[in-house]
Parts: C-alpha cells; structure tokens; sequence
C-alpha cells in the first residue's frame, strides 16, 4: 500500500492508543481521484458531542503534585542514603535499606486494609453466611466490572494509589502525620545514635537481667516498626540458661476496637499473634541487648527500672536505635511495665524519666509516643461467625504452630550450651 493511503489508517492508530477520538480524515496526497475520494474511520463510541475524559489528566496531575510538594524530602532522604552507601557497602547497606522501605510500605498498605473491614462489617442488608453483606459485595461487582471494562478508570485509580503513597511517605519523611508510629525520616532533630552510658539512669544500677525475664506489658511507643491500629501489646522475655541471650515474644491483637470499631472483632489476629525477636546480651553491661530482627541487629537499651517492693522490676523504658555510617535510621521507644492498666500519674512518671534520660529529641515526648490500648486480661478469647471461619482455614493453627516451634529451637539451642 502507497504510503499516502497508509498514513490516514496510521494517524487513526495514534488516536486511539492515545485515547484521542478519531475523526474523519482525508487525505491530501494522491491521484485526481483522490480528491473525490473520503476515507472514513469512525470511532461509534465516541461522537462529536463526548465530553472530554478528565479522569487520567487529574490523576496524573495528582502524581505530580504529591511529588514536587514532597520534594524537598525525598531529595534530602536520597542524600542521606548516598552518605550512609558511601561509608558502609554490602549487606551493611542493603539490610537497612530493606528494613526502612519494608515498614515505609507497610504502613500505608495497612491503613487501606482496617479501612477496607470497615466498610465490610459497616455495610447494611442481609448477610451471606453471616460473613458477607450483600450490599458490600454488589459494590465490590461494580467496582470490579470498571476495572475489567473501563481502561481508562483503572489506569486513573492506579495513578490516584500512586499519588496517595507519595503524600503518604512524603508527610512520614517530613514528620507532619503521626510521629508515633510513622516518622520516617533519618536523623530527625538529632545526628546519629547516642551512647548507652548518655542515657543510662542511675536506676539501673545493680541491674539483674534475670529479673527482667517474663511479661511486660507495652504501655507506649515511639517506633515505626509498630501500628497504632493494635492493642493490647505484650513483650514476653525469655532467657537463656546461661543468661547469654534472650528471646522476646512480642504479642499484639488487632485492629483495636479504637481504630476499627465496626471491624476489631472479626479480624484473624483479634484473639492474638506473635513476632519473635532474638538477642544477646552485653558481657560489659546487662542493660545492653543486641536484638535482631526483620534483618537487622542494633541494640536495645535498658535504660530506666522501677522496683517493686520484692525488689523486682514493675517498670522499665527501652531504647533501640539503628545506625549506619553515622546516620541514625531508626529510633524506638517503649513504656514497659508489668500490669497493664496505669493511672495518669504513673504515665506522667514514665514521661518525666525518658525526659531526664535525655529521649525526648529522639521522640519521648507525649505528642510523639502512642498510648497502647490495654484490656483486663483473663477475658474470654472473642468467639463470632468470622472467627469460626479463621479457624476453618486454620489460621488459630498456624499461628500457634510459628509461637510453639520458635519456643522450642529457642530452648533446644539454649539445652546444647
């Protein structure tokens, strides 16, 4: 085919992978018979009078806004980044690295999912199995039948997702969302990580850590490793019988009836789940602990202990930091004590000593620590139609199966030292 006849079949292609209308094109070039002759390619979905398609322009213009406002902040995260890869290579980089974008991620994918149980168990009408509304499932039909139909919505929403996860990062970076659990940026107010001995409380003193060992219960937090959509958090340390290591159960439910009270009781973690960190002990001081975990190792500070009048430890305040190439990328802090409900005296007690520590540029504050939600222990386990259902697909199982066998190596390994 001459090129001249090509060109009109050509430019209608680029419309349409444009997503432009086609119209009727005619062409210029030919011979004599040319003039008379129209070639005629019609979109019958689009005429003359469609509006114009707005969705994905806005969209993307979301993109670009979420990105130049949050500039500043990713610009100075990617030098922070160039300076630690330019004192430490290898693995020394990378596990950090992972470590800070897996909870970067984490949080913002969280948040949509508590909110998603909201509107599922917020949703009227009858329900199929006493699990799932009809009338949330007839909005899931429609949602889906646009994104299967509709290629121009689906590529908006993605582009909207993305927009949203920008902003999102970009105020954790920039600390303008919740500094509790979402602070995001390295060496914030403060360059690198302190010593143990800055810190140290003379309370510490004398420090047996084989009286810190059992449950503690989590009271406050400043740590970006943790949700703010959880409750009743517990630490449950177990030693070594040599006292050279330690393993720490950390316990949560959720979502807490505060942040999800449509929803909390449906969850499969509402009756529990556990995470295992490890560690080891400081030879020269028992308030230091190494703890790994999620790929990492830093350590953990003891820093503050109160005793009970057995002597042994009701209160204790922890602080972990992870450092590299003298840039500090994470900082944690917890309000430990052995019951579970406080009075507002005892909290303002814990907050007066992580500020005589010197914490509170590192987050102590009360603007900056999140208040764990704790219920009466010894209640009944939450029994529903959805835990019913966890249960038939074994959830109940394989969590208590990861619990059991991470107890089990820890003391075979702990019996062959």
């Amino acid at each position: 085919m001459p090129l001249a006849r090509l060109a009109p079949l050509l430019l209608v292609a680029g419309c349409h992978a444009l997503g432009l209308p086609a119209r009727t094109v005619q062409p210029r070039l030919g011979r004599p018979r040319a003039a008379a002759a129209r070639l005629v390619v019609e979109d019958p979905t689009i005429t003359e009078e469609s509006p114009t398609d707005w969705t994905l322009p806005v969209a993307l213009a979301g993109v670009g806004l979420a990105a130049a406002v949050h500039a500043p902040a990713f610009a100075r995260l990617a030098s922070q980044w160039a300076a630690v890869s330019s004192e430490v290579g290898g693995d020394s980089f990378w596990a950090p690295a992972q470590f800070w974008a897996f909870f970067a991620a984490m949080h913002p994918l969280l948040k949509p999912a508590v909110w998603i149980g909201e509107v599922l168990h917020s949703s009227p009408g009858p329900q199929l199995g006493e699990l799932l509304p009809v009338s949330f499932l007839a909005a899931n039909a429609v949602v889906i039948s646009l994104l299967v139909t509709q290629p121009r919505f689906r590529t908006a929403l993605n582009a909207a997702l993305v927009a949203l996860l920008i902003n999102f990062v970009g105020c954790g970076l920039e600390g303008s969302g919740n500094l509790a659990d979402y602070n995001l940026a390295l060496d914030d107010g403060v360059k690198g990580c302190p010593t143990y001995e800055s810190l140290r409380r003379p309370s510490m003193d004398g420090f047996d850590i084989a009286k810190y060992s059992g449950r503690w219960y989590e009271q406050a937090f400043h740590d970006w490793t943790q949700f703010a959509e959880v409750y009743d958090t517990t630490f449950d340390i177990e030693l070594s019988k040599d006292g050279k290591r330690w393993l720490d159960d950390f316990a949560v439910r959720g979502p807490s009836p505060a942040a999800a009270p449509a929803s909390w009781e449906k969850s499969p973690i509402t009756n529990g789940a556990h995470y295992f960190l490890y560690g080891s002990i400081d030879s020269a001081d028992a308030g230091v602990l190494r703890e790994s975990g999620f790929g990492v190792t830093f350590p953990n500070f003891i820093l503050d202990v109160q005793r009970d009048d057995k002597g042994g430890y009701s209160e204790a305040i922890q602080f972990q930091c992870l450092e590299r190439g003298g840039v500090r990328i994470f900082e944690g802090i917890n309000f430990l004590t052995r019951k579970p409900l406080l009075t507002d005296a005892e909290m303002a007690g814990m907050f007066a000593r992580a500020k005589e520590a010197g914490l509170e540029p590192y987050g102590a504050s009360p603007a900056q620590m999140h208040l764990v939600q704790h219920r009466q222990p010894g209640g009944a386990e939450i029994d529903n139609s959805w835990q019913r259902f966890w249960r038939s697909l074994g959830v109940d199982k394989l969590l208590a199966l990861v619990e059991s066998s991470t107890h089990s190596t820890f003391e075979d390994t702990t019996a062959m030292q």
